[in-house]
């Protein structure tokens, strides 16, 4: 097996034996494993089937071999606790397979094929219902390219494109707007900035916000002709001294 993606096919096929063992087939699976009979393993084959028999006789094993003598546990616990020892073990087994089969691969290599095994839940979770049971086409997953972030329909690099900017009439605005917090954050700066009004710390209107800039004098709001003798506090004080001084002195010259 040259590839990290030759190696994970034959994990699936064994993966999908083993779940097929652990689950459509369990009755099956459960009489095998006879108590009477000596050490069993459970066996995963690259073809998608699988079988309960006695280990390999050669030492070592062509293969990492499974878990011996699942069967002698299967009288002694409830069949729930015992099919999930055996996904377990299997666990163990399939990945042991799969780096065993991985020995000629590379770091890089390597690393891929954790990753792809690693997108897949494992015969434990699906086993003991952690997490749903894969529809039988779909056990030992087809993902194995990762989709490519792609460009645009037509290629061209996709921007983020700012939020449109509403421009504000003379009028008040309506009710439902004044409630309306996407409104209040989105026109906050189209009220009260523009370049004309960049600094931002000059005197608001009490009524739409619009900021005027520092030093600037007026009377009534140019947007929503709010006078500013209904201004309050500290700010309104100070608009309304400058106010009069400057139109005193616009009559005295």
């Amino acid at each position: 097996m040259r590839t990290p993606e030759d190696v994970f096919e034959d994990f699936c096929q064994r993966r999908k034996a083993i779940l097929r063992a652990l689950t459509t087939d369990v009755q099956k699976f459960y009489a095998e494993a006879d108590p009477e009979r000596e050490n069993l393993c459970l066996y995963g084959n690259s073809d998608g089937s699988w079988e309960v028999d006695l280990p390999a006789e050669e030492v070592p094993p062509e293969l990492p071999e499974p878990a011996l003598g699942i069967n002698f546990a299967r009288d002694g616990m409830e069949m729930k606790d015992w099919l999930a020892l055996c996904a377990v073990h299997s666990d163990a087994w399939l990945t042991g397979v799969s780096f065993y089969n991985a020995a000629r691969l590379n770091a890089e290599g390597r690393q891929r094929l954790f990753e792809l095994i690693n997108e897949l839940p494992t015969t434990y979770e699906i086993v003991s219902g952690r997490v749903p049971r894969e529809p039988a086409k779909n056990v030992g997953s087809n993902n194995r390219k990762r989709p490519m972030a792609g460009p645009g329909p037509r290629g061209a690099p996709q921007t983020k494109q700012s939020k449109p900017q509403r421009q504000m009439s003379g009028r008040h605005r309506s009710d439902d707007e004044d409630d309306d917090p996407e409104f209040d954050d989105e026109d906050e700066d189209a009220v009260g900035g523009g370049d004309q009004y960049a600094d931002g710390e000059g005197d608001p209107c009490p009524n739409c916000g619009r900021v005027y800039r520092t030093g600037e004098f007026w009377i009534a709001c140019d947007f929503c002709d709010t006078c500013l003798f209904e201004t309050d506090g500290l700010t309104g004080a100070l608009i309304r001294v400058k106010g009069l001084l400057t139109a005193a002195t616009a009559v005295l010259t």
